[in-house]
């Protein structure tokens, strides 16, 4: 009998262990929502049509060639025909536009920076939800078991008062509030229940996969600062929200010297080679028909000095510069922000682990408390509904410290966010870090091509 006993335990003990080995972490659940949630790859979708951009703007260096025909029937009233026919080819150069190019390439460049700088923060949130749906669940199927447990624990208590009523020692009420405080905890557990379908919801919605086993995570540490100021510091200096504005007042300022540029005069160049061919015929007689071929080509320089454009120029130099002045505010806006996320997470994670402790502490009195009660009832000084209300400050108690438990991981990760370091590299998750600069670098010079560097 103790063999067999044994031989259980060791069994369980072994079942436990390996759940435990492969249930998912926040880690990895960070992972999958890094490869997989689609918010994020639509936003690197996004990066690398801004990197077409820049070679749009060096296409104002280059060379326009295109091919010319025409062919051409003509008779008269004497039905005389003449026929010609013409092809060449014919090649443009801008040689000066007034450094318009130039700008928009830089503008071009400051605009790359800009989105890259969103795609890390939408990288950035994508994780933090991540992390917030991971610890949901965790939360609400923890409150759920001590919901279960509770049942279980009042299924015990209502059978303990119906046998005290059977041999006298209870009363009807006694009975009856066990009853109403076990349909009241059925109903909660119902809702707790719910509460699980809907973070899994939206666990599978973020990270791709549906929740199995996880694990408790501990709070994370090593990307955090110590202090607020430095907190603020390093968020100032490298939070990617801020940086997106300070690459699109670059952009702004390109753009209005783009504009300027309209002003200044245009140089071009051009060349053409045509071949020209003719042929005539007279009153339908073969022998007054002639033809004949030509070859002409065609060298030219041209200078555009822009005098008056009808106010067009002039509007679009004062919008790009009104455009600037409201990106420059931007950057204040974008500070303040993170100013405003810094602090808030940084209180909030002091606040979560003094609530910590404060409920480690109140879950250890509650259950001393209903013990007392429990023990107070069986010699007659305390009655059913003492015991019922000292189970439900327990109960109470344990979801506040998951509840806390739960605040006190989500709001590092937040304070990780808010000061910008919040991302898959700085983390360490098992995936290969996408590389923007590899798209990039493959189209930034192009001169033709319809396929994408993957091959679409």
């Amino acid at each position: 009998m103790r063999r067999s006993i044994f031989s259980a335990v060791l069994t369980l003990t072994v079942c436990i262990a390996s759940a435990a080995h492969s249930a998912e972490t926040i880690y990895g659940a960070m992972a999958k929502a890094y490869e997989n949630n689609p918010s994020l790859n639509s936003a690197r979708a996004g990066l690398r049509a801004v990197d077409e951009n820049v070679p749009l703007a060096k296409s104002g260096h280059r060379p326009r060639v295109q091919a010319t025909s025409s062919l051409l029937y003509n008779f008269d009233a004497d039905k005389r025909g003449y026929s010609s026919a013409s092809f060449g080819v014919e090649i443009n150069q801008s040689i000066f536009d007034g450094f318009q190019t130039r700008n928009n390439i830089k503008g071009a460049e400051a605009g790359v920076r800009a989105e890259r700088a969103n795609l890390l923060n939408t990288e950035q949130n994508t994780l933090f939800d991540a992390s917030q749906a991971y610890m949901d669940v965790l939360q609400n199927r923890q409150i759920a078991s001590l919901r279960a447990q509770n049942i279980d624990s009042l299924n015990e208590q209502l059978r303990s008062e119906r046998s005290r009523f059977e041999v006298g020692e209870g009363t009807r009420t006694d009975v009856a509030q066990a009853q109403a405080s076990l349909a009241a905890a059925r109903a909660q557990l119902i809702a707790a229940q719910a509460q699980v379908k809907s973070s899994e919801a939206i666990y599978m919605q973020i990270v791709g996969t549906e929740p199995g086993a996880l694990k408790t995570p501990a709070p994370l540490s090593k990307l955090l600062p110590r202090s607020l100021a430095q907190a603020e510091q390093i968020a100032f200096s490298s939070h990617p929200a801020i940086e997106v504005r300070n690459a699109l007042v670059d952009s702004g300022l390109f753009s209005v010297k783009a504009a300027e540029g309209a002003f200044l005069p245009q140089v071009g160049m051009s060349a053409s080679v045509t071949q020209s061919y003719s042929s005539s015929a007279s009153g339908g007689s073969v022998s007054g028909d002639s033809s004949g071929s030509s070859t002409n080509g065609r060298v030219g320089l041209s200078v555009t000095v822009p005098i008056y454009q009808g106010g067009q120029a002039s509007a679009t130099v004062r919008k790009s510069k009104e455009q600037l002045g409201q990106a420059r505010l931007e950057v204040d806006v974008a500070r303040n922000q993170v100013r405003a996320a810094v602090v808030s997470a940084y209180t909030q994670l002091e606040a979560s682990r003094a609530s910590v402790s404060a409920n480690q502490e109140g879950v250890s009195a509650a259950r001393l408390a209903l013990n007392g009660v429990v023990e107070e009832r069986s010699v007659g000084q305390r009655t059913t509904l003492d015991v019922l209300n000292a189970r439900t400050v327990v109960l109470n108690a344990q979801i506040a410290l998951v509840q806390a438990q739960r605040n006190q991981v989500v709001s590092s990760y937040a304070l990780a966010s808010a000061i910008g370091r919040l991302n898959a590299k700085r983390l360490g998750l098992s995936v290969a870090v996408k590389d923007p600069e590899e798209h990039y670098n493959a189209v930034k010079d192009k001169w033709f091509g319809l396929r994408t560097p993957d091959g679409r």
